[in-house]
């Protein structure tokens, strides 16, 4: 008997979670990486740009686009590069787990930004698990307090993903995923060269890394970038930003049992953190039971 073929949003779910735990593996490598978070965002969307204009090229894919969706794609690319930036940076000034359990609060943010954008009404359900999730944030804040500023930080990186992601929704209804990923990294890799250019630092950039560093920077911009953000954007076509954005909050479930592989002790927080942790799961895993009951019961009188 064979078995039944998964259907569009199954395989989107099933790409989702093997890109959500590339995502997770990212905050690793941010941490092995001896360079800044500039540079490094800057090595790491160079490579993803390179890769993937070389395997376009090879595959004789068209990537030709409007002058409407070049602009679209290009400047969401900068918001691209300052969440990256702000990740990295919130993985320095604290730890993996840290940084990644902030970008939880992405949750609440799109549930506020994708009815905006989109000019529907906001869902009070989503509203309430944003909460749910900013609340475990705060246990959090309360007994890591040692990284007040990387927490501030990665809820900085939080709100810009969402931002992306809210866009990225929209232009996979009518764009393809691919050609998305492809110009919005290379708009992330212009917009930091500009600022290099204008701070000073690429005047001085030497390419002098260690073999470590260029390896981890490979792994980043080919795997982690090129791969995973193509993945993820394309699920955006059968899965609405808060879904995605609901389910992307397992990020800091694989990203701490990873950094804990990987850092043992470094990694060990308090029980306050764990405590929020699971609240955040909570939410992730009670949210589509609740809409799938919802929908049950049809639209309320």
């Amino acid at each position: 008997m064979t078995k039944p073929a998964l259907n569009d949003e199954n395989r989107s779910l099933l790409i989702l979670h093997g890109t959500i735990l590339i995502w997770g593996f990212t905050g690793i490598l941010g941490a092995l990486i001896s360079i800044d978070p500039v540079r490094m965002v800057w090595y790491r969307v160079m490579i993803a740009s390179i890769t993937l204009f070389f395997y376009f090229k090879a595959s004789k894919f068209n990537l030709k686009i409007s002058r409407k969706e070049f602009l679209q794609f290009f400047f969401t690319g900068s918001i691209v590069a300052l969440h990256w930036i702000l990740f990295f940076e919130a993985i320095k000034v604290s730890t993996v787990s840290v940084a990644l359990v902030c970008l939880s609060a992405f949750t609440l943010f799109t549930a506020i930004l994708e009815p905006f954008f989109r000019k529907t009404k906001i869902q009070l359900s989503d509203i309430i698990i944003g909460l749910v999730i900013i609340a475990g944030i705060y246990m959090i804040f309360k007994f890591e307090s040692n990284y007040t500023m990387g927490i501030i930080v990665g809820l900085s990186a939080a709100l810009c993903s969402a931002t992306f992601s809210v866009f990225n929704s929209m232009f996979a209804q009518k764009s393809d995923a691919k050609i998305i990923g492809f110009y919005e990294i290379s708009g992330a890799f212009v917009w930091i060269t500009l600022y290099r250019i204008f701070d000073g630092t690429l005047s001085h950039e030497t390419f002098n890394l260690s073999t470590s560093d260029w390896i981890y920077l490979f792994i980043l911009g080919t795997v982690c970038t090129a791969l995973a953000y193509i993945a993820g954007v394309s699920v955006m076509r059968t899965l609405s930003a808060f879904r995605v954005a609901l389910i992307t909050n397992l990020e800091p479930v694989y990203g701490i049992i990873l950094a804990y592989l990987f850092f043992d002790h470094k990694e060990t927080m308090s029980l306050g953190f764990y405590g929020g942790t699971v609240l955040i799961l909570g939410a992730v895993f009670l949210y589509p039971i609740y809409k799938k009951r919802q929908s049950q019961l049809g639209p309320s009188r």
